[in-house]
């Protein structure tokens, strides 16, 4: 690479990146900066590169032999532990993009600084071959409301005079300069499934957790909530208002939300589930009477449950259900009136594979599994645990002393609790070379 290689971090974002033998190590996701007082110009320090597994981790520039228009090729030697942002390190894409500066330029009025929303940032290798940030694309932003700059965004189109100018003509990209909108930083990750969107809103700091939060719908917010460690989970609900963390908690799955109240301290569990509809709030009530190890603890109250009259299409329609959950699209719960738990006399189960082979006009009634005994409400995790493995399954119901159906139990669920507490948050040390 020459002194006068330049590359914008947009165009960067994206690219493949290769080991010396052209095997593909992952994508490039962002660009690390810092900032220091003793040169105008941001240093850059290396790349988040996102590789298979949709783990993030951080491949120094120092490893970077080349950058092209269409790949990054490094020495091959990757550590694969999983990018953490320390305090004095910027993300480019997450942290800088659409953030509001100002910009010295001729042009401007009064104090010689105009305002201005950063739309990229060059970054440069210089002789001595370390890379720093050196000039910004900038679209000016003066007189343009905050209502546009939304629209703008919505729409992929911008409006303003565009400039590219030196970094250091730019003030606000660092220190207590407003903060890139939440909504930008979800942008770019708008093509992550919800456990990688939560691993990256666990690696932000608490302020801007919180800003994220703010910025998702209550059923995203749910989604992600069920996939964050259990302090990130109270930090959030406990910084959110009432009424919306009571909406938050109505769209989480009836078994997570009821972990999650049960973190809380008593008095602020009580107010939220107040705040609940009454037909949201108890079931889960229901669940936190239970110890949180046994089959009643861990079950979700909404299994697909149906009258032994209902026909194998209707079961079949029902597991088709986007919104369901794999584990229990695999399992029908047949059971007497009422068909919401805790129901009417349960009377036995239909796995999927038996509905696919049964005639479609069939009633469910006719082909019930009456072998598989129904677990306990007070059911120990290791007899849920071994049940479940015993005969192969991914779903067991759950009922009462009345054999009642109250839930069932998911091999999901087992999982949370016998992996470690930190599960979530594990480390790998391993390092992949070539």
């Amino acid at each position: 690479m020459s002194a006068s290689t330049r590359v914008f971090v947009a165009r960067l974002t994206g690219l493949s990146v290769f080991d010396p033998l052209g095997d593909q190590v992952g994508r490039v996701r962002d660009v690390v900066l810092v900032f220091s007082r003793a040169r105008p110009e941001p240093r850059v320090i290396g790349l988040v590169v996102e590789v298979p597994g949709r783990r993030r981790v951080f491949v120094p520039m120092t490893r970077v032999t080349s950058i092209d228009a269409g790949a990054v090729i490094t020495t091959g030697l990757v550590n694969m532990r999983r990018f953490e942002q320390r305090t004095n390190e910027t993300l480019v894409a997450a942290e800088l993009f659409d953030r509001t500066v100002q910009v010295a330029t001729p042009e401007a009025e009064g104090a010689g600084f105009a305002q201005a929303i950063v739309e990229d940032i060059a970054i440069e290798q210089s002789p001595r071959r370390d890379w720093y940030a050196v000039k910004v694309f900038v679209r000016q932003a003066d007189g343009v409301s905050s209502a546009s700059r939304a629209m703008s965004r919505l729409t992929r189109r911008r409006s303003g005079k565009t400039m590219l100018v030196e970094i250091r003509d730019v003030v606000g990209l660092h220190d207590d300069a407003p903060a890139q909108s939440a909504e930008r930083l979800l942008e770019t990750y708008d093509d992550l499934k919800v456990a990688d969107l939560a691993e990256v809103i666990h690696d932000l700091n608490p302020k801007r957790r919180a800003e994220v939060a703010a910025a998702l719908d209550d059923d995203r917010l749910a989604d992600i909530l069920e996939e964050l460690p259990e302090d990130d989970q109270v930090e959030i609900i406990a910084g959110l208002d009432n009424e919306r963390a009571a909406d938050v908690l109505e769209a989480m799955e009836p078994d997570d939300a009821a972990d999650l109240l049960a973190d809380l301290p008593p008095e602020q569990a009580e107010r939220l589930l107040q705040l609940m509809e009454p037909d949201e709030a108890a079931p889960l009530r229901r669940l936190l009477s239970y110890d949180e190890k046994t089959a009643g603890g861990m079950m979700t109250t909404e299994p697909v449950i149906l009258g032994p009259e209902a026909t194998i299409a209707e079961a079949l329609a029902m597991v088709r259900r986007e919104e369901l959950a794999p584990a229990l699209a695999t399992m029908v719960y047949v059971c007497r009136p009422p068909l919401e738990a805790p129901t009417g006399r349960y009377l036995g189960l239909v796995h999927i594979q038996r509905l696919l082979r049964e005639p479609p006009h069939a009633p469910v009634g006719s082909i019930i599994d009456k072998e598989l005994e129904p677990l306990p409400a007070h059911a120990s995790l290791e007899r849920v645990t071994r049940t479940l493995a015993t005969y192969n399954l991914v779903s067991l119901p759950v009922v009462d002393d009345d054999s009642r159906l109250i839930g069932a139990v998911t091999v999901d669920d087992v999982l949370d609790h016998i992996l470690p507490e930190d599960w979530r948050e594990e480390r790998h040390e391993l390092e992949v070379k070539p």
